[in-house]
């Protein structure tokens, strides 16, 4: 019995790092169907884009320590009442590499409704210069979305959490 309880103990976190890394794999379409409208039939008049950083990995104690953190991008309609059409998610390492892309497709968010992408703390491919690509669309005008990063982690009894806000990386207006 008590072997068991030992065992249980120590593989216990393995098994929730798997989970954790099985999410690192999302499905938008899926995940946030809820959250999910119909591509407008109208042409895409307005665009924009953000650049969102992000923190992997962050050094700490003169650069002698590497305290890794779990990230979640966050991408908002801050319309009440317009669609937004989100194009692109991409994610990229220090170096400028991409590391992943999350869509296949363009996928439209329902007025004020949001989609998040979670990053485990294990993956630590995009490095301590991590970031963001996000592209998005609309009819006409409308409110610019909040594109955000939470980064949380922690090292012995410090737990720490910070965000990261997008900046445009172009004007949203006519293309």
């Amino acid at each position: 019995m008590r072997r068991g309880l030992v065992a249980a103990m120590l593989l216990g976190p393995l098994a929730f790092a798997d989970s954790l890394t099985a999410q690192s794999k999302v499905n938008i379409e899926q995940n946030f169907a809820d959250s999910l409208t119909a591509l407008p039939k109208e042409d895409l008049a307005v665009s924009g884009g953000f650049y969102v950083p992000a923190y992997s990995s962050v050094a700490m104690s003169q650069g002698k320590l590497r305290v890794d953190f779990s990230v979640t991008l966050s991408v908002h309609n801050a319309s009440e009442t317009q669609p937004l059409v989100v194009k692109r998610i991409a994610y990229f390492d220090t170096a400028g590499k991409q590391v992943e892309s999350y869509l296949k497709a363009p996928v439209a968010l329902r007025p004020l409704a949001t989609v998040s992408i979670f990053i485990p703390t294990d993956d630590v491919r995009g490095g301590t210069g991590a970031n963001f690509l996000v592209d998005w669309a609309a009819t006409g005008e409308i409110a610019e979305p909040v594109v955000e990063a939470l980064m949380v982690g922690g090292i012995a009894n410090a737990h720490y959490a910070f965000i990261s806000q997008g900046r445009p990386t172009r004007t949203a207006g006519k293309k």
